[in-house]
Formats: structure tokens, C-alpha cells, sequence
């Protein structure tokens, strides 16, 4: 088939406009403008009119779980706090409703042009459950060993028996220790091992918030408390940063998506500057929710960091719009431009996934991942309208399948 459109933004430069997607079978044949792809033999047309298609845009870090959970916890004087209320939460969920937050997490990320996710799911149990999920979507196993020894081979193992059995499910495996403060240095070391021997991803949270800071630099604060009176080890607290602690540990690498990072010593940045790059994930809403330090991704960019946006859990966000999130990042950062904004969503979160060269772009042999947003017809800056985009994407395109509006 041909899918048409006003203007084809293939993130590989300037949109092309009267731009057409020829696709065959689950990838994008053929690209360009509509009278060079058109010869009159291709098929079926989709043609979406005065509309802006674009790559479906990638989530790089959720928490589906928890969509349950959204405006239930306001925001707190503290994280600690915060993750009291949320365990008080999830003591009252059962695995029912752990599957419908999922199940509607998905509708709601599909609402808001998300085609694929990075979802750390904290019962990868659940997966033997779920049915074929909408999305293409990668399933990091949550692994914390606070209480109790939590195996990270054997987890993968488990999780990729259920995920094989699924059949058509699109998207792949990872795992996911949870921070510093609930992963043990051999878990991390364990999680590690595993991934290079299964070429995995990898994501963690990390240097979040100003209490992780004081728990690790400091040996002090509420973290600090919360932990000790959950009988964790300390013995490497008052060391060093978090970042320098795990940095120590020779563990990351690029297969790593480090989550937040937003509280970042001077000595932190020179220990970046030589370190081996891995990428980072931004939440900007759930950054203000919690309102923790300032992120820095001009220092990271500069420092050669791949940075990508993700909306973490409804426990501390509205929505799963990723436009959303771009706008409150822009409020913030005005110097990055509209491409790098949607680079963030599109091709920096492929290459945080290892799908570079499948992903995050209208290309020929990518993915056809493709979703159509409406056009002003009274502006110059095409990429600047889209991010101001508000409403639900009526029309999208998963693996060469039409999945809303006109097919």
C-alpha cells in the first residue's frame, strides 16, 4: 500500500512534502514525494490528506503498572515519602488490577502516538498473562533485592518463555535493576552478565533525587533512614555519589538507559566526561511533580549523551502524552530546538532500544511505525506546530498494520 500525506516528516532531514510511504508486509518499502512513488501498480492508497505523518514515537521509560494509580498521590515533601505512599498503594492491588492498568495504559499511550514503550514491569509474572499486547513494546524485568535474593538470569529465563509463547508480540526483553538503593552490587553485577551474554538492554534508576544523593555521599537523610529501618546493608553509603558508586562497579555500558539523572556533582560530570557512554532518559513532568534538581542536558549532550524523554508512572504524572512531555522540557530548556526535541522520542529512544536501524524514522527496510497528526496550514515551522499537537492521534500504523482512523 501507499500511505500519503501533506508532508512526510522522516526525521532524516527537511519533511518532504506531497510525501508518500510505500509498505510492504511490516517495513516501509519506499520513500519520497508522491508523484515519484506513485507509478500506478502499487496498491491499495491511504490517503490522509492535509495531515503530517511521522515515525510512531517511542516512550523510553513507563511504569504501565501504575496506571491505576494516577492523581492518587499528591506530591510529597520528599521521595521517601513518596515511595511509602505508592508501596501502601500497591499492597491493596491485585494481580487483576495490575493487568488493567497495563491494558489501559497501552490504549492511553496508543491515544497520544506512542507505537512503542520501555516498560519496567514490576511483576514480570504477569506476561504468562497478558494477551498479544497493541503496542510494540520492551518488558524490563523490575528486579529488587532489598528483602529477598532476586535472580536475574533466572528472571530473564522465565520472562522469555512467556514472552516466545506470545507468538506475535512485538518489541523484546530486559531487565531492569530498580537503583542503587533496592539493587545490591551483585544483582547489578549478575543483571550485567546477563545482558552482554543475551545482548539485552538494560535500565535503572539512578541519581533521582536529592535524598539518594545525601543516602550515598552523606550517609544521612530520610532515604538514608527508610532503608536502615528496612535492614539494607549501608556499608556503601558515605562513600561516593550514586553516579560515582556505580561507576566504580564498571557495569555500564551502551546497552544502559539510565533514568533521571538529575542530580549531578561537578565531580560527577568530569567522571562522565571518560566514562563509557550509555543513554539517559528525561521525565520532565514527573521531574516537576517532584520538583528535584535541575536536569542538564546540554552539559550531557555536550558530553556525548544520548538523551531521550519518557513519562515514568501515572503515580506522579497526568498523562502518557509524549507531546506533553516535549512542551514542559521546552519550557524549561528553550535553547533546544523542535528536531532535537522530537529526536528525543524518535531516534535517540531507537538507539537506547539497540533499534537504530529499525526505528525512530520514515526509512526504507524500518519498521512501519507511522502515525499521522493534522497540519496547520498558517504557519512556517511545520516542526514546531507538531509539538504544540494537543488532541488524540486519530490515525496510526503499527508493523504495516492500520491501527486507528481511516483504513
Amino acid at each position: 500500500m501507499i500511505v500519503r500525506a501533506r508532508h512526510v516528516v522522516t526525521m532524516d532531514g527537511a519533511p518532504i512534502e506531497n510525501g508518500a510511504v510505500v509498505v510492504a508486509g511490516d517495513r516501509i518499502a519506499k520513500v519520497g514525494r508522491w508523484p515519484e512513488v506513485n507509478d500506478g501498480n502499487m496498491g491499495k492508497v491511504i490517503d490522509l490528506g492535509d495531515s503530517a505523518l511521522l515515525p510512531g514515537l517511542i516512550n523510553a521509560h513507563c511504569h504501565l503498572d501504575y496506571t491505576s494509580l494516577r492523581r492518587t498521590i499528591p506530591p510529597p515533601a520528599s521521595f521517601p515519602e513518596w515511595i511509602e505512599a505508592i508501596n501502601a498503594r500497591k499492597a491493596s492491588l491485585t494481580p487483576d488490577d495490575y493487568l488493567q492498568s497495563i491494558a489501559a495504559g497501552f490504549a492511553e499511550a496508543a491515544e497520544f502516538g506512542t507505537t512503542t514503550l520501555a516498560n519496567l514491569e514490576a511483576f514480570p509474572e504477569l506476561l504468562a498473562r497478558i494477551g498479544t499486547p497493541p503496542l510494540r513494546t520492551w518488558w524490563f524485568a523490575e528486579l529488587i533485592d532489598i528483602r529477598a535474593p532476586q535472580p536475574a538470569a533466572a528472571t530473564y529465563e522465565n520472562m522469555r518463555g512467556s514472552f516466545e509463547c506470545g507468538g506475535t508480540w512485538l518489541g523484546g526483553l530486559g531487565l531492569a535493576p530498580h537503583a542503587p538503593y533496592t539493587a545490591s552490587a551483585a544483582l547489578y553485577e549478575e543483571v550485567a552478565i546477563t545482558a552482554r551474554t543475551h545482548n539485552l538492554p538494560v535500565t535503572t534508576h539512578l541519581s533521582e533525587s536529592r535524598e539518594e544523593m545525601e543516602m550515598f555521599r552523606e550517609r544521612s537523610g530520610p532515604l538514608f533512614a527508610l532503608m536502615q529501618r528496612l535492614g539494607r546493608p549501608l556499608e556503601d553509603c558515605g562513600t561516593a555519589t550514586p553516579l560515582g558508586l556505580l561507576l566504580s562497579r564498571k557495569v555500564l555500558d551502551e546497552r544502559w538507559i539510565i533514568a533521571h539523572l538529575n542530580e549531578l556533582t561537578r565531580g560527577d560530570l568530569a567522571q562522565l566526561a571518560s566514562a563509557r557512554k550509555f543513554h539517559v532518559v528525561h521525565c520532565p513532568r514527573s521531574h516537576r511533580y517532584f520538583g528535584h534538581a535541575p536536569f542538564q542536558p546540554r552539559k550531557l549532550r555536550a558530553l556525548g549523551y544520548n538523551i531521550c524523554v519518557g513519562t515514568d508512572s501515572l503515580a506522579s504524572n497526568e498523562d502518557l502524552s509524549l507531546f506533553t512531555e516535549l512542551r514542559q522540557l521546552a519550557g524549561v530548556e528553550p535553547t533546544l530546538s523542535a528536531r532535537a526535541l522530537l529526536e528525543m522520542v524518535t531516534i535517540n529512544a531507537a538507539a537506547a532500544l539497540g533499534q537504530a536501524n529499525a526505528l525512530g524514522r520514515i526509512r526504507e527496510a524500518f519498521a512501519a511505525d507511522l502515525i499521522a497528526l493534522p497540519r496547520s496550514s498558517n504557519t512556517t515551522n511545520l516542526l514546531e506546530t507538531l509539538l504544540e499537537f494537543g488532541g488524540k492521534v486519530s490515525w496510526m500504523m503499527i508493523a504495516g498494520r492500520v491501527v486507528g482512523g481511516a483504513r
